[in-house]
């Protein structure tokens, strides 16, 4: 630190002349810091460490993995990342750099309740604050989140599979009317049956907000087999991996300092920055709550495992 420190000012020039290394040295000498001008001059001769030269690839690397990230990974999910690529680097290395840097992972806070709760009889609870399942297509939850831009408000609604934290379906509009929700299950249904899935059976999970109970939502929910389950009044753990999504989405993509500099003016501004991000969770980003594995890649292995099963014949009467 002291060699930069002497670095950065021995060039400037005060009175018409350049400070120079002695003159430094000797203020620094009466502030307690010991360094004589010809020990500056032999380590700055001396040929950069193999530390400092592997400091400095992996500090490019780093920054690379962080920018390519919406600069929102910390050290863990750099970490995870370098070595999926190859770079073996240890955690510890990692945590240095980037503090070095001042580089910072994304830090979340709590967000407003925007859930307006439906009058008419909901359905049962049949999830229970239990957000696991087997397989995909078992469990689904949906939840709707909104963005101020300069033409108003915006609402993006977003179906997310349990399994493998997939976003199997999202929507983007200037209205909270129940379209904005359905277009979002259609999205999913059409791209599980798309890729020769069945969703029948499977539950569907929600707040208890009008979009999610009107007539023509609990319809087309019944009209794909799919069971309806809702958490109950007032209570945002009962819909919790869906608010989680919500709260990342504002934290990784909309309040981010990185992405802000082009601003919201409106709907179309949104609906294109929603659409890379859902595609960057969806297939790159690491999940620490998956073994620092993408959703697809979850998938990918859990339709591998399934094809390589030994085939089981039915047995006799």
């Amino acid at each position: 630190m002291v060699f930069d420190y002497i670095d950065g000012h021995r060039e400037r020039v005060v009175e018409g002349k350049k400070l120079g290394v002695e003159p430094i040295c000797a203020v620094l000498k009466e502030s307690g810091v010991q360094i004589a001008p010809r020990t500056y001059w032999a380590a700055r001769k001396r040929a950069p460490s193999k530390r400092v030269l592997r400091d400095a690839e992996l500090l490019t690397e780093i920054e690379r993995v962080f920018r390519e990230n919406y600069s929102v990974y910390g050290a863990r999910k750099v970490y995870a990342q370098l070595n999926r690529e190859g770079i073996r680097v240890a955690r510890c290395t990692v945590e240095r750099l980037m503090r070095q840097k001042g580089l910072q992972g994304l830090r979340r806070g709590r967000r407003p309740r925007t859930t307006i709760a439906a009058a008419s009889p909901s359905s049962a609870d049949l999830v229970g604050r239990r957000f696991t399942a087997d397989r995909p297509n078992q469990l689904w939850v949906a939840d709707i989140t909104y963005i101020r831009t300069f033409s108003g408000w915006v609402y993006a609604a977003f179906v997310i599979d349990v399994f493998s934290r997939m976003v199997v379906g999202w929507q983007v509009s200037t209205s909270l009317h129940t379209n904005l929700a359905l277009d979002a299950l259609e999205m999913g249904i059409w791209a599980r049956k798309r890729a020769g899935q069945d969703v029948t059976g499977l539950v569907h999970h929600s707040d208890r907000g009008v979009q999610y109970r009107a007539i023509h939502y609990t319809e087309r929910l019944a009209d794909a087999e799919v069971v309806a389950s809702v958490g109950s009044r007032g209570d945002s753990y009962d819909n919790a991996m869906a608010e989680a999504f919500s709260s990342l989405l504002k934290g990784e993509l909309i309040h981010n300092p990185i992405v802000l500099g082009r601003g919201w003016q409106s709907i179309r501004d949104v609906e294109l920055a929603v659409a890379e991000y859902v595609d960057w969770y969806n297939h790159r980003r690491l999940h620490g709550e998956l073994g620092q594995r993408t959703p697809a890649a979850i998938e990918a292995a859990h339709r591998t495992s399934s094809y390589d099963q030994p085939f089981q014949p039915a047995r006799a009467g």
